[in-house]
């Protein structure tokens, strides 16, 4: 079968590997579509995310839905051949519907899809054929594309860091700083759960249009003088860039005693914002990262949102590997990059 196989920065092919031989707790998928994210392009810029570093040949790829192939006489689910199904990247997993990690799996060594956390590192979903446990699956309904269904993962990304603010959005004022992918995704959520009025921000024009395809009230052009964010007129801000600029922005948009939902990435050193605003204003910092039982959350709003379809720009061939990377870390250019291994039926 066909793999994607990065063996050093900025080098990836792809191979001719083995078949996987599952067990009988495993179910076998072929990979449809599998997302690009930030993680995959620092793996495949610098051969490591942060301080994981690529030390053997790494396939990325953790945002992956396709169809079961077969499914192992002890596997959980009851999957059959051709069930649509997203793969939940984090083991072990709640079972579907689930929220905790059943006491079962609890002693099972963590890991992640796609991931050099591990050593041996965790192969992730770019290839033709895929191994897994059945707890990691989740069904996808028939009214779902699979494009759209694609953004599963990250939107649970998203719906992790939503649910760390309890008070919930309905009615409030949002900015969201960043219109790549999360923060898409991020205006999405956002305005199905109720959010009055929902600003996005960033630097090229491309991004910003896509924002008001999916729901944004009002978008603003980092630079453009004559379209500045408002200062302390948000209830709530979402940072999903990770930038320092960005962080300063968000501080500012702020009204006293708001909530900054911290989602992007931050740099271990060189902040530059004006972090006195959380005192003066008495601001509430939320952190958050990755997300556990929020799957299947992420796949019944998709199934609601066909604006989501506006976020996924490109969708590109695994032989042509190399242009989705770049595609992928071309933010005025594209939003959200798949990668298409199988037909889709």
């Amino acid at each position: 079968m066909k793999a994607a196989r990065i063996t050093g920065p900025a080098t990836i092919g792809i191979i001719e590997s083995a078949p996987p031989a599952p067990r009988d707790e495993e179910v076998l998928v072929e990979p449809v579509f599998v997302g690009l994210c930030g993680s995959d392009l620092s793996y495949f810029r610098k051969g490591a995310n942060g301080s994981f570093v690529i030390r053997e040949p790494l396939t990325i790829g953790h945002e992956i839905v396709g169809r079961v192939v077969s499914a192992g006489k002890d596997s959980y689910g009851d999957y059959r051949a051709g069930d649509r199904v997203a793969v939940h990247p984090v083991w072990p997993t709640p079972l579907p519907g689930g929220s905790e990690v059943p006491e079962y799996l609890v002693a099972e060594k963590p890991h992640f899809l796609g991931s050099a956390s591990t050593t041996p590192h965790t192969q992730g979903g770019l290839v033709e054929l895929l191994a897994v446990r059945g707890e990691r699956l989740r069904r996808i309904p028939d009214r779902l594309p699979l494009e759209r269904a694609a953004l599963a993962e990250p939107l649970s990304v998203v719906l992790h860091a939503l649910d760390r603010h309890t008070g919930g959005f309905d009615g409030a004022r949002v900015l969201v700083c960043g219109a790549g992918p999360i923060g898409l995704l991020a205006a999405v959520a956002l305005k199905h759960g109720g959010a009055a009025r929902v600003g996005m921000t960033d630097l090229h024009t491309r991004p910003l249009e896509v924002a008001r395809a999916v729901g944004a009230d009002v978008v603003y052009r980092v630079g453009d003088e004559g379209n500045s964010v408002p200062e302390a007129q948000f209830d709530i801000a979402i940072e999903a860039t990770g930038a320092p600029a960005s962080l300063d922005a968000s501080l500012r948009a702020l009204r006293p005693g708001g909530v900054l939902i911290q989602l992007g990435m931050l740099a271990a050193g060189g902040i530059t914002a004006d972090l006195a605003q959380v005192v003066v204003k008495e601001l509430t910092v939320l952190g958050t990262h990755r997300f556990l039982g929020e799957l299947d959350a992420a796949i019944a709003l998709l199934a609601d949102a066909p604006e989501c379809d506006a976020i996924v720009t490109h969708v590109v061939a695994l032989d042509q590997i190399e242009d989705a990377l770049a595609l992928a870390g071309d933010g005025a250019t594209s939003s959200k990059v798949l990668v298409s291994i199988a037909a889709v039926s």
